[in-house]
C-alpha cells in the first residue's frame, strides 16, 4: 500500500452513540438529540459522547470462567461447611456439574467487546445457563409473552389488589393456613412470611407479584382445608363461592409473576399451593400435567440438585428442600391415580430430605445450619414423610414397578443385610426407632405422623408383597395371610385418623389418601376364600373404616359407587354361600353392606326413568368381569390402575388381585361427572 493511500484508508465515519438514558434503560435510541424517547418521557437527553466513559466492566462470561477456575470452597455458603459426605465433596470438586460449566471450562478465549448499548444484558451471576441464557430468553421474549399457554391471559383491566379479602379476613385465612395447612406441608417459613404479610396488608397495591400470588394461594388452600359447614360460619359464604372468588385472582397473580418461566421460590410455592387447593375437584390427569409444569420449573431452578444449594443461605436452602419434596410427594400421589410409571419418586435426583428443625430456629441471618433434633419438631410430619419416600425411591420393588430399566442397572441391597420382611421391614424399624418412638399421640401433629407413617409403611409392605409374589402359585397360605394383614393395617390406621377429633383440622389432607388398595386386596381375598380365619375381622375392620370415612364427608357415588358396591356385594355373597353350605344361621349384615345398600337405593331413585335404574339393579348380580368399560383391557390400563388408580403399581390381575376383563355393562348411562375420586 502506498503512503498516499494510508491516510484515506484509516478514515472512519464518526460513530454516534445512544444517549445516556437509553443506554441505562436498554432501549433503542434514534440518536437524534433530544431523542424521541427522552422527548416522550420529558427527560434531559445527554449524548453519550459528552460523558466521560467509565472503565468497562469485564464481560460476565469471562468473570464466570474465572470463578469456575477458583476453588469452589471459596464460594460455598456456611451451610455447606463441614459436610464431609462423599456426595458433597464430589459435587464441589473440579468436575463440571452440567454441560454449560463443561463448555465454560474448556473455553480459554477472551470475550470480544460488545456494543455500548448491549452492556448489562448478560450481567446476572451464576453459571452460564442460570444467568446468561436466562437473560437471553428474557430479552428475546420481552414483547411477546407465552404465559397465556396456561390459565388464559392476564386481564389488564382487573386490579388484582382490589380482589384481596378484608384485612380481618386476610389474617383469619392466614391463621387457618398456619393451623390446618402449614404443619402438613411446611413449604413456607411462617416467622418471616408473617412479617411480610403484616407489611403487605398496609398497602396491597404495592405488593410484589410473587408475594401477591403467594397470598392468594394461601387463601385458596386455607379455604380448601375447611369443611362445607365451617365456611358459612367463618366467612358468610359457601365453600364453593369462596374457592372461586380466590382461585381466579390467584391464577391472574400467577400470570402476573410469569410463573411459566419463573425462578422465584415464592412464585413456585404459590403454584404448588394453588394445585393443592384445586386437587379435590380436578381430574387427576389434568392435575398431573399441571404438576409437570411446576416440577419442570423447580428443576430449572435447580432445587432438585443438592449441588446448587451451596450458593444459598441456610434458610433458603431448607425451604427449597421442603418445596421440592412436597412437589415430589404430591406428584407421586397423583401418579398413583393416573399412571404410576410417570412418578418422580426415583433415584435420579439427589435433593436431601428436609431437616428435623423448628421454623423459629432458622433465621435469614444465620451463617450455620441449626442443630438437627432427634426429638419431634414442628416439621416432624413433613420430615417423616420425606424420609419414607426417600427410602422407597431407592427400593428394588418400587423401581421394578416404576422403572424396570433403572431397576436392572442399580445394585440391589444384599439380601443378607435385610430382615425376613425385606426392605420395608428395614424402613419400618428406622422410622419407628428414630421418630415414632418419641411421638406423643396427644399432640395432633404427632398423632397424624404416627398413623400416616404406619399406614404408608403397611401399604409399601403390600407393594413389596406383589413384587415378590406376582404369580398365585408362588404364594403359601402364610404369604396370603400376611398380605391381608398389611391391608387390614392400612384400614385400621386410616380409621384412627378419620375418627380422631383431635386432627379434624388435618382431615382435608387425610382425604387425599383413601385406602382403596386395601379394600381391593381384602375383598378379592374374601371372595376367593370366604371362610378363612381373618374373614370376620376383615368385615369388621372394613365396616369401621367405611363408617369413619362416610362420617368424614367422603363422597362415593356414580361409577365409583357401582364399582365399589359390586366388589363388596360379591365378596359377601361368597360368604353367604359358604354359610348356607354349612347349614349355619345367617349372619347379620356388616355395616359396610348396610351403608352400600342404602346408597344404591338412593342412586336408583335419582336415576328415575333415565335407564340407569336397570343398570343399578344389576349391581347385586353382575360379575366382577362386567365391571370395566369396553375400552379397558386389564386392571393396569383401566379403572384400577388407570384413570382411577388403585395406588399399587404392578397390580396385574394375579392371585390377590381382581382379574377384571371387559364386559357388557353399559357405563354410558351413568353420570361420570358425579364420580368423586378425589380421595383415591
Amino acid at each position: 500500500m502506498s503512503t498516499s493511500e494510508a491516510p484515506s484508508a484509516a478514515v472512519k465515519p464518526h460513530r454516534i452513540l445512544a444517549c445516556v438514558l437509553c443506554q441505562q434503560r436498554k432501549v433503542k435510541c434514534d440518536r437524534k438529540f433530544p431523542c424521541s424517547h427522552c422527548r416522550r418521557v420529558g427527560a434531559q437527553c445527554v449524548p453519550a459522547g459528552l460523558v466521560q466513559r467509565q472503565r468497562r466492566r469485564r464481560f460476565p462470561e469471562r468473570e464466570l470462567l474465572d470463578r469456575m477456575h477458583t476453588p469452589q470452597t471459596n464460594h460455598a455458603s456456611p451451610s455447606e461447611e463441614g459436610d464431609g459426605s462423599p456426595d458433597a465433596k464430589g459435587t464441589a470438586g473440579g468436575k463440571p456439574s452440567n454441560i454449560w460449566r463443561a463448555m465454560g471450562q474448556s473455553s480459554l478465549e477472551e470475550s470480544s467487546e460488545e456494543e455500548e448499548n448491549n452492556e448489562g444484558l448478560f450481567q446476572e451471576g451464576g453459571d452460564v445457563h442460570g444467568g446468561v441464557i436466562r437473560k437471553a430468553w428474557d430479552y428475546m421474549y420481552e414483547i411477546e409473552s407465552n404465559d397465556p399457554l396456561l390459565f388464559g391471559s392476564l386481564n389488564p383491566n382487573i386490579d388484582i389488589s382490589t380482589l384481596h379479602p378484608t384485612q380481618a379476613h386476610i389474617f383469619k385465612l392466614w391463621q387457618i393456613y398456619l393451623e390446618h395447612v402449614d404443619p402438613m406441608l411446611k413449604v413456607t417459613h411462617a416467622p418471616t412470611l408473617q412479617t411480610r404479610i403484616i407489611d403487605a396488608v398496609g398497602d396491597l397495591s404495592g405488593v410484589s407479584p410473587a408475594l401477591e400470588a403467594l397470598l392468594f394461594s394461601i387463601y385458596c388452600v386455607a379455604i380448601s382445608s375447611l369443611t362445607e359447614e365451617e365456611c358459612p360460619v367463618l366467612f358468610g359464604f359457601s365453600k364453593n363461592d369462596l374457592s372461586r372468588s380466590y382461585q381466579f385472582p390467584c391464577r391472574q397473580a400467577l400470570l402476573k409473576c410469569e410463573f411459566l418461566r419463573t425462578t422465584d421460590r415464592d412464585c413456585l410455592t404459590a403454584l404448588f399451593l394453588y394445585l393443592v387447593s384445586v386437587k379435590p375437584e380436578t381430574d387427576p390427569r389434568s392435575l398431573s400435567s399441571l404438576l409437570a409444569v411446576a416440577i419442570r420449573a423447580a428443576q430449572r431452578m435447580g432445587i432438585h440438585n443438592e449441588s446448587t444449594y451451596a450458593k444459598h443461605s441456610t434458610l433458603e436452602a431448607e425451604m427449597r428442600r421442603r418445596l421440592w419434596w412436597s412437589l415430589v410427594m404430591l406428584d407421586h400421589r397423583v401418579c398413583e391415580t393416573v399412571d404410576h410409571k410417570t412418578t418422580l419418586l426415583s433415584p435420579i435426583w439427589d435433593c436431601k430430605p428436609p431437616s428435623n428443625t423448628n421454623d423459629f430456629e432458622i433465621q435469614p441471618e444465620m451463617k450455620t445450619p441449626p442443630t438437627i433434633h432427634n426429638r419431634p419438631t414442628e416439621a416432624l410430619f413433613a420430615v417423616v414423610r420425606s424420609e419414607i419416600a426417600d427410602f422407597i425411591r431407592y427400593s428394588s420393588f418400587q423401581l421394578e414397578f416404576t422403572n424396570a430399566h433403572l431397576h436392572k442397572m442399580i445394585k440391589e441391597i444384599p439380601s443378607t443385610s435385610l430382615p425376613n420382611g425385606g426392605e420395608v421391614s428395614t424402613l419400618e424399624k428406622i422410622i419407628e426407632d428414630k421418630y415414632l418412638a418419641f411421638c406423643n399421640p396427644e399432640i395432633p401433629t404427632q398423632f397424624i405422623t404416627i398413623w400416616m407413617a404406619r399406614g404408608s409403611i403397611a401399604k409399601n409392605h403390600l407393594v413389596e408383597h406383589y413384587a415378590k409374589y406376582s404369580v398365585a402359585e408362588q404364594q403359601s397360605d402364610l404369604h396370603r395371610s400376611t398380605a391381608v394383614s398389611y391391608a387390614l393395617t392400612m384400614l385400621e390406621c386410616d380409621t384412627k385418623l378419620m375418627s380422631s377429633p383431635s386432627i379434624k383440622c388435618y382431615r382435608w389432607f387425610v382425604n387425599f389418601y383413601f385406602p382403596f388398595p386395601a379394600y381391593i386386596h381384602i375383598l378379592q381375598n374374601l371372595k376367593k376364600r370366604p371362610g378363612e380365619r381373618h374373614a370376620e375381622k376383615a368385615w369388621e375392620v372394613m365396616s369401621e373404616n367405611y363408617e369413619a370415612r362416610m362420617n368424614g364427608a367422603m363422597k362415593l357415588h356414580g361409577p365409583l359407587l357401582v364399582l365399589f358396591s359390586s366388589i363388596v356385594l360379591q365378596a359377601w355373597e361368597a360368604r353367604e354361600k359358604l354359610i348356607r353350605g354349612e347349614s349355619r344361621s345367617p349372619e347379620p349384615l356388616p355395616k359396610i353392606l348396610v351403608g352400600i345398600r342404602e346408597k344404591i337405593a338412593h342412586m336408583t331413585t335419582n336415576f328415575g326413568k333415565s335407564g340407569g335404574a336397570e343398570q343399578v339393579d344389576r349391581i347385586g348380580t353382575m360379575n366382577i368381569d362386567d365391571l370395566l368399560p369396553p375400552t379397558a383391557g386389564n386392571v393396569n390400563s383401566a379403572i384400577l390402575g388407570g384413570s382411577m388408580g388403585i395406588g399399587i403399581p404392578g397390580y396385574d390381575g394375579q392371585e390377590g388381585t381382581i382379574d377384571i376383563q371387559t364386559g357388557d355393562f353399559d357405563w354410558t348411562l351413568l353420570d361420570w361427572n358425579s364420580t368423586d375420586v378425589r380421595s383415591l
